[in-house]
């Protein structure tokens, strides 16, 4: 099948863009798919769609506060968007601007922070922040957290919870891993009743997430690079689930693309790395059986993504049911368990 990223759009009424959470994490839908065929549920009936002998794979990077408001030396103003530190001192950031600040300038974020601006790396600038502390001590204390640019509000008090999984420890993303943001600790409790496993992995989502994918041919566009970690007792988990028959459950994008990164040699490897990988229908899947995932970005790589695991027709298929019900869209909206199509 040849594929262009026109083939991956699709209309969203702009009212099914969630806005906010809902009261409760485990509150939204589910919508179950299995080939094309597509069954509405609960988020919470999750762990009756799952087997005892199944493991869940969450990604457990905590989101940075990334975004931070200031103005050149000249007066204008700017918006900085952190996409990775480098380093203690550095970092890569997408910086918005009348004008882009040249190397060699200075800006003052937040009213309290002097950064340089030491080049360009692709898209995004290279900063030098102060020697009195480090960029993830700079940001964390002046800076702002990120909602993605569809939700139309500035960041609440509320969001410093609910924009966070609840088992979010290592800090790194600039978005959050949206898929988990449904889970709660009542819910991991019957999950972990029902005999359904859990491991962590951490991918830390960059900036790059942000970025609409401007080539048409699916092969033309470039992913941002991510740093990601598996531990050995996750390698070891997933490696004693397949052997006794379980499923591996990634829950979000995030989880999938690490594990089959570090899966791209044969074996899944455990350790730190990095990863560009591009996931489009056609991709020979090593590790994930079943996905937890929100509903995504018309034209969007993820959307790409999920069209590889569930298959493309069933993703159409599944995309026109969510919205001609209503479900909710985006990072705070409803949810779909993808079962991988047959290769």
């Amino acid at each position: 099948m040849s594929l262009s990223v026109s083939d991956f759009d699709f209309e969203l009424p702009e009212a099914l863009i969630a806005q906010a959470p809902l009261p409760q994490r485990s509150a939204s839908r589910l919508l179950r798919v299995r080939g094309n065929t597509q069954e509405d549920r609960q988020f919470v009936d999750l762990p009756e769609l799952l087997l005892p002998g199944d493991l869940l794979v969450f990604n457990d990077s905590r989101v940075l506060h990334a975004r931070l408001n200031g103005r050149k030396e000249t007066g204008g103003e700017v918006e900085v968007l952190i996409e990775r530190p480098l380093g203690d001192h550095e970092a890569l950031a997408m910086v918005r601007a009348s004008k882009s600040p040249k190397p060699g300038s200075w800006l003052r974020l937040a009213d309290a922070i002097d950064v340089e601006v030491l080049g360009r790396a692709g898209e995004f600038f290279h900063l030098r922040f102060p020697a009195e502390a480090t960029v993830v001590d700079w940001i964390e204390r002046h800076g702002l957290l990120p909602l993605p640019p569809y939700i139309d509000r500035a960041a609440a008090e509320t969001d410093e919870a609910r924009y966070q999984t609840v088992y979010a420890r290592n800090l790194g993303s600039v978005a959050a891993p949206t898929a988990g943001l449904h889970f709660d600790p009542p819910l991991l409790a019957r999950l972990a009743e029902r005999g359904v496993r859990s491991a962590y992995v951490t991918l830390h989502v960059g900036a790059g997430t942000f970025q609409p994918v401007r080539a048409e041919k699916l092969e033309d566009h470039r992913m941002h690079r991510e740093l990601y970690v598996v531990p050995e007792e996750t390698r070891a988990a997933i490696m004693a689930t397949k052997a006794a028959g379980g499923r591996v459950v990634c829950v979000g994008t995030t989880s999938m693309r690490t594990l089959e990164s570090a899966a791209r040699g044969g074996q899944l490897q455990a350790g730190p790395g990095e990863t560009d990988i591009f996931i489009t229908p056609g991709f020979d899947f090593q590790v994930a059986d079943l996905l937890v995932t929100n509903f995504h970005l018309p034209r969007s790589t993820l959307l790409m993504l999920v069209s590889a695991f569930a298959g493309f027709d069933a993703i159409r298929a599944a995309y026109a049911h969510a919205v001609a019900a209503q479900y909710r869209f985006f990072s705070y909206g409803d949810a779909m368990l993808l079962e991988r199509a047959p290769s």
